[in-house]
């Protein structure tokens, strides 16, 4: 197949429809690090909704609220909770990437449009994909601002020091029964993506719970979506009760890369961030089959995080507890070291943390 028709440069950003926008932003950047970038609301025009830009290293998040009650974007936070509208892709071609993709099968959800202001123009077009999520293609190579036309400058009193996010790593959809092979071909006939790994229900699952997922890709590997369903088991799996407490497919989690584990982790737990727990017993045979890493092992317990090796390298990560109070969104902090896998040997304990968690709530 002929791969040319949707390059992509990498992840512009993730906007967020949240029920408060400030509360959101101090949260992610006092507890995340994160820095304040822009401004769009009342002030700057806008009458139906206000949105805080955030960045650290290449990680751009959009959080974005309702000024009014019969919004489209009230309407998804009212069904949803917290949770993602648009992954936004940087391509150069906004207009050519709409066409490719819509002629492949997409459902169009915006003709490419051009924004501007005196810093110069950005170009956006968007895709449907599962659930309500949007895919916008942008382009800004005409543009010098700070972020996105329509946003002024946000230098707020406060801010805190970075924790060493670097980018997205991969961001992860959960979706409904039987619907992972149909995303899966979505991603590779529409998109040009490639299936780069896939887990069955015999590598996801424990005594109780399962599921499914096909990891999917781009060419040049910088945009990765691993696609989660539930298969069948005892009790109902995390992917059913992220189904339920957010009202159908979504964005599960985003993993955020670091050069420094250790410290980015310690720096979240300092800053209140929950972490899933893993029992120590993880910890008994770990080493014996991860072998040798360049990190103190002691300090790798203590902090909870996981390891894993595969044929290229070892990877180290940890998932959060969910950020809001339905449990859906999580995120996962992954430093690859020459690793090009997604921790497959920690699914078991990972899941085991995760429905014991599911217990506490009553949801499993």
């Amino acid at each position: 197949m002929n791969k040319d028709f949707l390059p992509i440069n990498g992840t512009d950003f993730v906007e967020f429809y949240v029920g408060n926008a400030k509360q959101s932003a101090y949260y992610y950047c006092m507890a995340f690090g994160f820095q304040p970038l822009g401004y769009r609301g009342l002030e700057t025009g806008d009458k139906e909704k206000t949105s805080y830009a955030i960045r650290q290293g290449k990680v751009t998040m959009v959080l974005t609220t309702a000024l009014t009650p019969d919004s489209e974007i009230g309407e998804h936070v009212k069904k949803h909770g917290d949770g993602v509208k648009y992954i936004a892709l940087w391509v150069d071609d906004a207009a050519k990437s709409f066409e490719e993709t819509t002629k492949r099968g997409a459902k169009a959800y915006m003709e490419p449009k051009t924004y501007a202001d005196d810093q110069g123009k950005v170009i956006m077009s968007g895709i449907h994909t599962y659930g309500e999520t949007v895919h916008l293609f942008v382009e800004r190579k005409d543009y010098k601002g700070i972020f996105l036309p329509g946003f002024v400058e946000w230098n707020p009193g406060f801010k805190s020091e970075p924790v060493g996010f670097k980018y997205i790593d991969h961001m992860v959809g959960n979706v409904d029964w039987g619907q992972m092979n149909t995303w899966a071909k979505f991603y590779n006939e529409v998109m040009g993506f490639d299936q780069l790994i896939s887990f069955d229900d015999k590598d996801i699952s424990t005594e109780y719970s399962a599921l499914m997922s096909k990891v999917m890709a781009n060419d040049n590997m910088r945009i990765k979506f691993p696609i989660n369903e539930p298969a069948e088991g005892k009790k109902k799996s995390q992917i059913e009760e992220y189904i339920d407490f957010y009202g159908g497919a979504g964005v599960q989690h985003l993993a955020l890369a670091t050069d420094d584990i250790l410290h980015t982790v310690g720096e979240l737990r300092r800053r209140g961030v929950e972490f899933l727990y893993v029992p120590e017993t993880y910890y008994d045979t770990v080493f014996d089959r991860v072998g040798e890493i360049n990190e103190d092992m002691e300090e790798v317990k203590k902090l909870n995080i996981l390891v894993d090796r595969d044929d290229e390298g070892y990877l180290l990560q940890i998932f959060s507890k969910p950020v809001e109070d339905r449990p859906t969104v999580f995120y996962e902090i992954i430093q690859r070291m020459g690793a090009k896998s997604f921790g497959k040997g920690n699914f078991k304990a990972l899941f085991e943390s995760i429905e014991r968690e599911q217990e506490r709530r009553g949801t499993l």
